[in-house]
This record gives structure tokens, sequence and C-alpha cells, in this order.
């Protein structure tokens, strides 16, 4: 298996499976002499984790994390970064049942055509369990911004039907986890978490939206033709189990729209160039543009239901799946510290390509 590596310069590779000892991720290219907050990192971790409330999987792993290399007396040493998280938690028993089956709109099928073994114990390597280290390398990367003034922040615009009727800039974001659903506006976040509360006592599940917001990227980040901003963050939020869509600036409204509304108009303040709107969603031309980035990512319902289904078992024979084990009843809310994880690994790799582009120029 191939291809487990996200960024070039800033390069993060994945490693484990849902069910296996650990899971874990090893950093290349972080720059040297950086200090690291660890209790950061946990923190991230800790907003990622099982168990933190009753709309999410039982399955309550601590994920504390060791690094084991890369980092000494609290700084980056320039050597690769490898951090490991134990699988403590795992009931491999629970998914007996279906190991001759292919359930439904989970990977179980196309891994057994496509590398004739696997491993269906929790989903294996095609589990969200393997975004944990990914969080934790993320969690390293916001730090680093953070010392260019670069911050990302998520939170969940949408449970269902139940959406966030206003912009990023009206609300709150520090009231971000201030309810389980974490979602900034009060009101509407406890319609989410009864929304979810009813579907789990039915055995059902749930998608929505995570928006995400980066500020203070400077003009420049991102390379025509194919190695635009918006491209390389759009394949790290597809490369999140469960996403099925990613939308710049107004997405898919524009399509609805005219040229004479979304246009984003230019204006010099000082010695700052701005637009006066942001419908772009600060990408222009695969390039930043020095406006806040944001970007909204769709995830589908959690494949795994708690009601009987028809599936076929490995023969081909019809079968009913009765599936056991912990599952989330939306996984949106955990989504929220990942889409953050990724578009900070994506704006590092980025700033870093900039840098090395700006001193070889010179």
């Amino acid at each position: 298996m191939s291809f487990n590596s996200l960024g070039t310069l800033f390069t993060v590779t994945s490693f484990g499976e849902s069910h296996g000892e650990a899971i874990g991720a090893v950093i290349d290219g972080c720059p040297a002499n950086m200090v690291i907050d660890f209790e950061a990192i946990q923190h991230q971790l800790n907003r990622r984790r099982p168990g933190q409330s009753g709309i999410s999987t039982s399955r309550n792993e601590p994920d504390e994390f060791k690094i084991i290399s890369g980092i000494f007396e609290g700084k980056t040493t320039g050597a690769p970064i490898t951090i490991i998280i134990e699988n403590k938690e795992a009931r491999s028993a629970d998914y007996e049942n279906i190991k001759k089956f292919y359930r439904p709109s989970h990977a179980d099928f196309v891994y057994d055509k496509k590398y004739g073994h696997y491993d269906y114990r929790g989903g294996g390597r095609s589990s969200a369990r393997t975004t944990a280290p990914m969080v934790a390398a993320g969690a390293i990367a916001m730090q680093i911004l953070a010392i260019k003034n670069i911050s990302i922040c998520s939170y969940v615009s949408a449970i269902g039907a139940i959406a966030l009727m206003k912009n990023f800039d009206e609300l709150n974001l520090s009231q971000i986890d201030a309810s389980s659903v974490r979602c900034p506006d009060i009101p509407t976040a406890l319609l989410m978490e009864n929304y979810i509360y009813d579907l789990k006592a039915k055995g059902d599940t749930v998608g929505g939206v995570v928006k995400c917001v980066v500020r203070g990227v400077p003009v420049g980040l991102g390379e025509p033709l194919f190695e635009k901003l918006n491209a390389n963050l759009a394949k790290a939020m597809f490369s999140i189990n469960a996403v099925r869509g990613v939308a710049f600036g107004d997405g898919f409204e524009s399509a609805q729209s005219l040229g004479s509304i979304q246009n984003d108009v230019f204006e010099k303040i000082g010695a700052e160039w701005h637009t006066k709107t942001n419908h772009s969603g600060g990408i222009q031309g695969g390039i930043s543009n020095g406006m806040d980035i944001h970007f909204e990512v769709a995830f589908k319902p959690v494949a795994t239901l708690m009601q009987p289904q028809t599936t076929a078992d490995k023969n081909g024979d019809q079968q009913v799946l009765e599936a056991s084990g912990r599952h989330d009843t939306c996984v949106v809310p955990r989504a929220v510290p990942i889409v953050e994880a990724y578009a900070a690994i994506i704006i590092l790799n980025q700033l870093l390509i900039q840098r090395a582009s700006k001193e070889f120029a010179s």
C-alpha cells in the first residue's frame, strides 16, 4: 500500500490500523529549533478522541501520544518527528460477525478486491482512527504557523438539514467548544444535539458540514497550474474519511449568482491591499490573496447503522447484517480538529515552498 503521505516539504506519513497495536505518523521537514507545546497537541487530540460525549462512540480511547524522535528538550531538532498513539480500547471480537460480509458504504469490498487481504477489524487502515496522529502532526504545524500569525479555526455549520445561517465573522468563535456539537451558536447547537440524540435512539446516522477559516495567510501561497492552494486543500480534505464535498468561498451558490455580484473588488487602505468582499474565499487563480481563506467540508452519514441492513456476503448471497460495536451517530463534531489539522499541514507546506522559492530567487 503506497501513498500514505501528505505534503512535500513538510511531509506527514501515516501508519497503523484501527485495531493494531498502535497508530502513528512521521513528520519530515519540520523546521528545527521550534518550541513545541505538548499540552496543545493533547488538547487537539482530546477534541478528536472517541468517548468524549453522549453523541460520540463509546470507545473510550485516551489518545495519549508519545514522541520518540525529532524533539529534544522541548524543541524540534530538524530530524524526523515520530508520533505514536497506542490503541488501548479496541474490541476486535465486535467485528467477528461481519468479517464475511461487505458492509454497505464501507471500504470492505474495494479493499478486498484491490488487495486480496485486509484487516476488517474496525475498518483497519480505512478507519477514521488513523486521523488521530494526523491531528497531532497538525497541532505541531499550527504552532509553527502561529509564529507567522496564521490561525486556523473550524466549527460545525450544519448537521443534516439544521444549518447555521450566519457568516463566520458574525459568530463568537470562542464558543465553538461550548457545546458537544462544536457549533458556536448555542440555540442552533441545541437543535443539532437533540436531533443527533433522536437519531441515536433510532439506530440511524446523519452527516453535516464543517466550516474552516484560515486567517493571516500572506499573499502568494499556491502554485499554478497543478499545485493550486485550493486544489491542495481540497485534496487534503477529501483524504479525510466520509468527506463528500469541499466548497471555497460561496461555493456552489456562486454558480447561481452573477459576475456583478461575485467579483471581489480590490481596494488599497494605506499600504495594504484588500478586497471589499470575499466571495472567492481568499484564493484567486489558486493563489492566496491575503484575505481570510474560508471553505466548507461536507461529511456523509456514518455508514454503520445500529439497525438491520440487507447486504451480500463474500459468496454473493444476500444476508441480513446486524452491526455491533461502538460507533458515532454523527462524526462531524469530532471532525472539527481533523479539518484544522489537515489544513495546517497544507498551509505550512505551501509556506515553506514559498519561502524556498523566494530565497532561491534572491
